[in-house]
């Protein structure tokens, strides 16, 4: 039992989880667009968000991250540079237009943890910016680079797929941040530091409001998306009501991030078996 844990708890720690939760949307992207996956598209995106998160957890915000013990963490960081390498190998695997696009994201991703200058701050310590940098990253990462791969124009219907996946990912952050009420710098201005708790949850539940209401802006609608955006908003708004279960370690690490799995196994689903 102690050693299922264990491999629990490194899942969770060194970033796996959250790398499933955006393959997963990137795969939901697959299926809007009537598209299969590319392996090496879907490789490159895991791997790489175990490098970026891995770098983040354990460099500026590890403030927030109990490492049990040094050894711990050095095995965390050998796993981070094999997943670089792995990146690296599944990004040569793919075309230009993904190149120039990792590299707009990567370099935003950087922004976010090192400053531009020495004197300068980073992304993340402008005052309320946070959010919207993490959410476009993964925006970009699970519609974009999805949409170049398979070659389709950047059209109205991306527009809005990309500003609802941006949507997605702000309501999927909030629980974080109430979680981290305790521990976020004032300065950082995160929405329940703003807002406060209550009316953060309130702003939540009217940004699930409209990331539903955007699906009927597309011109072209895939045949399950409005049932299973409507499952997703359900299972949203429990989750941003569910305030006691936010102050538990796996509760928000676990199950919040498995909502995008969740979502991308609703569309498997009903695609092998309707």
């Amino acid at each position: 039992m102690r050693t299922l844990k264990a491999i629990f708890d490194f899942y969770l720690d060194a970033s796996i989880h959250v790398a499933v939760a955006v393959i997963s949307m990137a795969g939901v992207t697959f299926h809007l667009l009537g598209s299969s996956s590319d392996v090496n598209l879907m490789g490159f995106i895991f791997f790489s968000v175990i490098v970026c998160y891995n770098f983040i957890k354990y460099g500026v915000e590890a403030y927030k991250y109990l490492i049990v013990s040094n050894a711990y963490h050095k095995i965390i960081q050998l796993f981070s540079f094999v997943s670089f390498a792995f990146a690296v190998y599944f990004l040569l695997q793919l075309n230009r237009d993904i190149w120039i696009a990792t590299t707009i994201l990567g370099v935003l991703s950087a922004l976010y943890a090192v400053p531009l200058l020495p004197s300068a701050n980073n992304l993340r310590n402008l005052a309320g910016l946070k959010i919207y940098i993490v959410a476009f990253v993964w925006a970009g990462f699970s519609v974009l680079l999805p949409v170049l791969d398979a070659k389709m124009t950047l059209d109205w219907d991306f527009a809005v797929t990309f500003i609802q996946r941006m949507l997605l990912v702000l309501i999927l952050i909030l629980p974080f941040e109430i979680r981290d009420l305790q521990w976020d710098d004032k300065s950082l201005r995160t929405l329940p530091q703003v807002l406060g708790i209550k009316n953060a949850t309130r702003l939540g539940i009217g940004l699930i409001l409209i990331f539903f209401l955007m699906t009927f802006l597309k011109d072209e609608i895939h045949q399950n998306e409005i049932p299973l955006r409507l499952i997703l908003s359900a299972v949203l708004v429990f989750i941003l009501i569910s305030k006691k279960r936010m102050q538990s370690k796996y509760f928000v690490m676990f199950w919040v991030e498995a909502i995008p799995i969740f979502w991308f196994s609703l569309f498997w689903f009903v695609k092998e078996f309707f």
